[in-house]
Order: C-alpha cells, then sequence, then structure tokens
C-alpha cells in the first residue's frame, strides 16, 4: 500500500471521477518494486525511471491510480487491508475474486471488438491482497446520465444504453447454463435489504412488514424461477461502465460476478436510471423512455424479441424494487428521498403482472 512519505497535494479529475494526489510512491516501497519489474513489463515499459505518481479514488479509500511519471501508463489498484473481515459468505478476499473473474471474462473471449473487459495485470497476497487492473480512458456511465438530464443529451445516453445492452446480452447469452434460476438467492437478498434499512435507517417494523408481504407475493411465481442461469455483472451500477467512440463499452469491478437471474443485471441498471432521474427531477417515470429502451435493445439480441421482452418485464418489478431499496439505505440519503425511493421500490414490487 501506500506509505506515510507521500505527500498529500491536491485533487484532479479523472473522466468524472474525483480523485485525490497524493505523490510519489517512494522507491524503497514494495508496490514500487512490483509496479516496475511486474506490472510495467505487462505494458510494454522496461524503464521507469521516474517513479511513480499514486492518486486515491474518492469513492472508496483502498482503490488507487499508480500513474508512470513519464505518462506511458496508468493502473488501478484495490487493496483488501489487513484485519478487514471477509463479506458474508466469502471464502477468499473480494479482490482475489475479481482477479479470477476477469481472467475468466477474457478466456471466454469478451475482451473484443467494442468490448473492453478491465485486463487483469496481477495479484499479489503479500500486498494486502492487491488486485491491479489496466486503467480505461473514457467517459463513465453516470456522467452519460447527468449530462442527459442536465444538458438534454438525451440521444447520447439513448446511443449509449443501446451498446451496455448488446454487451450485457453477449455476456448472458455467451454463459447461459443447463440449470435453471435459483429464486431463493435474490429472496434472501431482499429480505437482508429490508433488515438494514431497519436497523440502519429507523425504517419502521410496519412497513418492513409491507415490504415482506410484497417479496413473498414474488416466491410463488413460476417466471422467477424458470430462466437459465447466466454469469451476471452482479453490480451492474453507472460508475462501473465507462464509454469511448461509437459503441465501445468498458467494463470493471466485476468481484460480484455471479451465476443468477439475467434480469438481476438489468433490474439494476434500471432502478440507477430511475433513482438518478428521480433524484435530479423530482419525477418518477422520467427515466421510463431509457429504461424501456434499453430492456428493448437487450432484446434485439435474442431470436424472438416480442418473447424475450415479455419474459424480461415480467421479473423487472422485482428487481428494480429491491434496487431502489438498496440505494435507500445509503447513508448519503436524506429523510425526504428516502422516503421517495421506499414508495416506488413499494409501487414495483406490488407491480405483478
Amino acid at each position: 500500500m501506500v506509505t506515510d512519505k507521500i505527500t498529500r497535494t491536491g485533487h484532479e479529475r479523472d473522466e468524472g471521477m474525483t480523485i485525490r494526489y497524493l505523490g510519489h510512491l517512494p522507491p524503497e516501497d514494495p508496490l514500487d518494486g512490483y509496479l516496475r519489474f511486474d506490472i510495467a513489463p505487462q505494458l510494454g515499459v522496461r524503464w521507469t525511471p521516474g517513479g511513480f505518481r499514486v492518486f486515491q479514488f474518492a469513492f472508496c479509500q483502498d482503490v488507487y491510480l499508480y500513474e508512470e511519471a513519464g505518462g506511458a501508463f496508468r493502473v488501478v489498484g484495490k487493496f483488501f487491508p489487513p484485519g478487514r473481515r471477509l463479506p458474508p459468505g466469502l471464502v477468499r478476499p473480494p479482490t482475489e475474486t475479481e482477479f479470477q473473474n476477469l481472467i475468466h471474462l477474457h478466456r471466454l473471449g469478451l475482451n473484443s471488438g467494442d468490448f473492453r473487459i478491465a485486463r487483469p495485470l496481477g495479484y499479489n497476497q503479500w500486498l494486502h491482497d492487491l488486485l491491479m487492473v489496466e486503467h480505461f480512458d473514457g467517459q463513465p456511465l453516470e456522467e452519460v446520465i447527468d449530462q442527459a438530464i442536465r444538458q438534454n443529451r438525451r440521444s447520447r445516453l439513448f446511443r449509449k444504453l443501446s451498446a451496455l445492452a448488446e454487451f450485457l446480452a453477449v455476456l448472458h447469452n455467451r454463459t447461459a447454463g443447463d440449470w435453471t434460476v435459483d429464486f431463493s438467492h435474490p429472496y434472501e437478498y431482499a429480505g437482508r435489504l429490508i433488515e438494514s434499512l431497519i436497523e440502519k435507517r429507523g425504517m419502521a417494523r410496519s412497513e418492513a412488514d409491507e415490504l415482506y408481504r410484497l417479496r413473498e407475493s414474488w416466491r410463488g411465481r413460476s417466471c422467477m424461477w424458470e430462466d437459465s442461469r447466466v454469469l451476471v455483472h452482479g453490480d451492474a451500477t453507472p460508475s462501473n461502465f465507462k464509454f469511448g467512440s461509437g459503441r465501445e463499452v468498458m467494463v470493471f469491478d466485476l468481484e460480484r460476478m455471479a451465476w443468477a437471474d439475467r434480469v438481476f443485471d438489468l433490474g439494476r441498471l434500471a432502478g440507477e436510471l430511475k433513482h438518478f432521474f428521480l433524484r435530479d427531477t423530482g419525477d418518477p417515470w422520467a427515466a421510463e423512455p431509457f429504461i424501456g429502451h434499453f430492456l428493448w435493445e437487450y432484446c434485439g439480441h435474442f431470436p424472438d424479441r416480442q418473447a424475450a421482452f415479455r419474459s424480461v418485464t415480467r421479473r423487472i418489478p422485482f428487481y428494480l424494487g429491491i434496487t431502489l431499496l438498496r440505494i435507500a439505505r445509503n447513508p448519503w440519503v436524506d429523510w425526504g428521498y428516502r422516503r421517495r425511493l421506499l414508495d416506488e421500490a413499494k409501487k414495483n414490487l406490488g407491480a405483478i403482472q
């Protein structure tokens, strides 16, 4: 990890995300040697006399950007600090899991054409379970959404959602298995979200009971169990995708990749779109044209587009609803907006077709 000898000198912007410049990595830091002798050669760089500049991403204290001082390359390093407990259900650090997930997607050939999967450059257990991946220069989806809302660049958001829909369709269809979805996992996940809202955000037990009743109404629906299980991104939020020119899609943060219902990814993205537009416009319907477009474009990659759309939209309300619950439990959400998110979540969970 970076040491206390790094000089802290200010802030910069990295394609829409705030990063804090920390200074130069000290030559005696073991990470300096790892970057010089293990990472740089993979990127075609044999000589790094100026060392490395270090930045910290604002969204996570354990994620850093390392830049070769001469500008030859930039890489992203993720740490799993010593003493941190593994998330429930995990047997290895999420950085190691993501490293293996990235290798798997590259072996499947998904890093081709317009699709760019972050290249895994190394995993080092002795440097606080460090994962090192390539850095992407692109525009984050969250910035594309913001420009659609504030600058009326709606057509660009439509185009980028079409490209993202294609990537997710290829990922899901190429990995579809012979076994069906186990709805018990998202069902239990919804329960954990509800309990978290009670314990951390003070939601009333009576409202939780209402959410539990809505959740229960989905368990007996055959459509929630029948589709083939696929590999999902697992955290399909606007901060985890960037775009280049044309239909170029850049994909990263794959530590939560898992076998699940394809609509888990679609519902997560749809819920995030609803959240962005609701938060910034106050209109719960403002995101609907974009959500509908995204789902229609996704289904265009199936032999029967209409049948795929009917299947997906029957399941979307559940996954969209739990995404809104997930957002509502964040500490930065104020009481008034949390109330709106919970109301929208209940509307969607109650929208059984």
